[in-house]
């Protein structure tokens, strides 16, 4: 069985990559993709086959897909451009007979009303038109999107965002990539729609976890949504990416990032790894 995993020299790819390698496949039954082959170079030291692979080019799709058993499919980063881009990518996954496909899509992609939900719905629809045996990996929030912001956080204080009191499932991506993992390796999992996230936390809670294990005082500042995606493209973001995000944290205000199906704990076998110990590891140097 030869398992292929997309935008493997994305965070989430790579880890993918290598969950599969921990639960004991064989490199060479492993195929990782990338648009430049050099960013996964190391990947192919360590007996991996790489392929180039290009959502925007069909003839890479097709060189790439030939021959493979069972597709990860890592949604597109171009918000606006992954239609066209992820229709290339099922297109090629049909004419390659891909015998699964496992996409990376949003929490209950079907009946979320997030402005990012739009082309997971979409390209879920597609997939399922398509024929192809598919399973969705409906993931929450990745957890790094707030780690990553630690350092902010801690110079000015403050985390800003708009989603008052609703609560978020964020997990970490090492946790997704173990299910992504599972639901490659193991057989059963065709048709199923899974709600994947970690243990819910208020924006508020994120702060009173980085004040207790800094030693800092941070405090969450709830903003209008517009108010909020001003503040995004002052820090430098493009403003349609920004309103996407302000977008996403009035659905979080509303819950639509929030579940507790417990499937990614039953995909990987034990819990999700905590707020507490994402923060924990990500502190600076010096702050821990």
């Amino acid at each position: 069985m030869t398992i292929l995993v997309t935008a493997a020299s994305g965070h989430l790819g790579r880890l993918v990559v290598d969950a599969l390698l921990r639960r004991g496949l064989d490199p060479s039954d492993v195929v990782a993709t990338a648009r430049k082959l050099e960013a996964v170079a190391d990947l192919a030291d360590r007996g991996v086959e790489v392929r180039r692979a290009d959502y925007d080019d069909p003839a890479s799709l097709d060189a790439a897909f030939a021959g493979i058993d069972r597709l990860l499919f890592v949604s597109g980063s171009e918000v606006g451009a992954r239609i066209p881009q992820h229709r290339n990518v099922v297109d090629a996954a049909v004419r390659a007979g891909v015998g699964l496909v496992a996409y990376t899509s949003i929490t209950r992609a079907d009946t979320s009303g997030l402005a990012l939900a739009t082309e997971h719905r979409a390209t879920e629809e597609m997939i399922e038109a398509s024929g192809l045996p598919h399973v969705f990996l409906r993931n929450s929030w990745y957890v790094e999107n707030y780690t990553g912001q630690l350092p902010s956080y801690l110079e000015h204080g403050a985390v800003l965002g708009s989603a008052g009191d609703g609560r978020v499932s964020a997990a970490t991506r090492a946790d997704y990539a173990e299910a992504a993992a599972a639901v490659l390796a193991e057989d059963g999992h065709a048709g199923h729609a899974y709600e994947l996230g970690g243990t819910a936390f208020t924006l508020a809670e994120l702060a009173a976890t980085v004040t207790t294990l800094s030693g800092t005082e941070v405090v969450y500042r709830d903003l209008p949504v517009e108010d909020y995606a001003a503040a995004l493209v002052a820090a430098g973001l493009p403003d349609g990416y920004a309103h996407v995000l302000a977008d996403s944290d009035r659905g979080i205000a509303a819950g639509a990032l929030f579940t507790d199906s417990g499937d990614l704990e039953r995909l990987i076998g034990r819990p999700a790894t905590s707020l507490e110990d994402a923060v924990r590891a990500a502190l600076p140097a010096g702050v821990r």
